[in-house]
């Protein structure tokens, strides 16, 4: 959505369809997926949840005004999502090896955000 809406308009249909994303930059919300295994093919499909939620986070949050109190909050989700799994993009563990990068790359390059080459 916000793609198609200018920001004030992506910000009004946000706070219909995430009303509970909180306007604290340091409000503890939604947090990365734990994986506890990363030799297993199921678990490690957090790691990709994490770095595709942060890439998909950060893009909200650029999608917003400058001034609305979400965009901490949505940045400071980012950020511990690419925590969680940026380290772990490796070429280890073949499971998540073979196709973490790609998610990595979204994500470190800013692919398909405003300003993003």
């Amino acid at each position: 959505m916000r793609r198609v809406l200018t920001p004030p308009q992506f910000a009004r249909w946000l706070t219909d369809f995430l009303p509970q994303i909180p306007g604290a930059p340091g409000a503890a919300w939604l947090a990365p997926g734990v994986v506890t295994d990363r030799a297993d093919p199921k678990l490690a499909h957090l790691d990709g949840l994490n770095l595709s939620r942060a890439w998909m986070l950060e893009g909200i949050a650029q999608g917003l005004p400058a001034q609305d109190a979400r965009r901490g909050a949505l940045r400071a989700s980012a950020g511990a999502h690419a925590e969680a799994a940026l380290p772990f993009v490796t070429g280890e563990h073949y499971v998540g090896g073979h196709w973490l990068g790609t998610f990595a790359l979204y994500l470190v390059s800013g692919a398909g955000l405003p300003g993003a080459h």
